[in-house]
């Protein structure tokens, strides 16, 4: 039998280091001296790798709904007659529309509406459903609370994940608008605010990360597929997706109830900079929402998620 003594020595035979060079390597090696942006950037990193190794799924999650959409209604319902427009003698005219005297075509006004719609959703599903399985089935989260920075740092960093995924989802929206549609159905949008264009859409997606860091962390698990059905899809079917808020003024209850919803400002706002002909809401009422909206889900967001994590 092979005693204790004689396993280092068969170990540095083998060619494998002996304790005392691990302990002269381990003496050795530079001291660790972590910095609140060198973790944060650690911990994107390994976002943007689980990311990488889960591209076809999120790509497909991204691509799969405004390609659904922009197919169905600007290509299939035009082709069977059934195509909609807003203006001259639509019912839902709106005041801009009117004004302008012209017909715009349904195309048009979906695409701040689609683009609204993927913020959302993209933004819940990109924090919301990795935080349920870190927080109960795969415990993951423990291991990045003990990085050397604030538990509201990872929060944060949640947020700005998600609101990066977000992002990319909404951009996603103009090449399958401008290329997906029936023959004279083509979208007319120009940005005509290049600089509050991109204010939008940066505190739209910080927004809708915050709401998903805040709904993953006081949800029940075995209760997500509510999500779906108490807000994600009430927040699209009245969220102005669809219509201009301007034109919901037939029904004046209704366009006041509609403004609780985030995905209304963000409508209106990509509307305004997209399609201005068309009726909009008071710029500087969707910016306070938007801001306003970020700092309230943010601070809401990563206060839960500490004492979700302490506890």
């Amino acid at each position: 039998m092979t005693s204790i003594r004689e396993v280092p020595l068969a170990a540095e035979q083998a060619g494998a280091p002996s304790a005392s060079e691990i302990a002269a390597l381990i003496a050795e090696a530079p001291e660790p001296r972590p910095t609140l942006p060198r973790t944060f950037g650690a911990m994107m990193a390994r976002e943007f790798r689980v990311l990488r190794r889960n591209a076809i799924a999120t790509f497909t999650r991204a691509v799969m709904q405004p390609l659904l959409f922009v197919f169905v209604f600007a290509y299939v319902f035009p082709k069977i007659g059934g195509g909609f427009a807003l203006g001259g003698a639509g019912a839902a005219a709106s005041a801009g529309a009117r004004a302008a005297g012209g017909s715009v075509n349904f195309a048009t006004i979906l695409v701040p509406g689609l683009m609204a719609s993927m913020l959302l959703m993209q933004g819940i599903i990109a924090v919301t459903f990795p935080l349920v399985m870190e927080f109960s089935w795969q415990r993951t989260i423990e291991d990045r609370a003990l990085a050397p920075v604030p538990i509201r740092v990872l929060a944060i960093q949640k947020i700005v994940a998600g609101a990066v995924q977000s992002f990319v989802g909404a951009v996603i929206v103009f090449p399958i608008v401008l290329f997906v549609h029936a023959a004279g159905q083509a979208p007319h949008v120009s940005v005509t605010n290049w600089a509050l264009f991109a204010v939008i859409l940066v505190f739209a997606s910080l927004l809708t990360s915050a709401l998903g860091l805040l709904l993953g962390t006081i949800m029940d698990p075995r209760k997500m597929q509510m999500l779906f059905a108490v807000i994600l899809l009430p927040a699209t079917m009245l969220g102005c997706v669809y219509y201009p808020w301007s034109a919901l003024h037939h029904i004046r209850w209704l366009q006041i109830a509609v403004l609780v919803n985030p995905m209304v400002y963000m409508s209106e706002g990509l509307r305004a900079v997209l399609t201005p002909s068309l009726g909009h809401m008071p710029m500087w009422g969707v910016l306070l929402a938007l801001i306003g909206g970020t700092v309230v889900f943010g601070y809401l967001g990563a206060r839960t998620f500490t004492k979700r994590v302490l506890n």
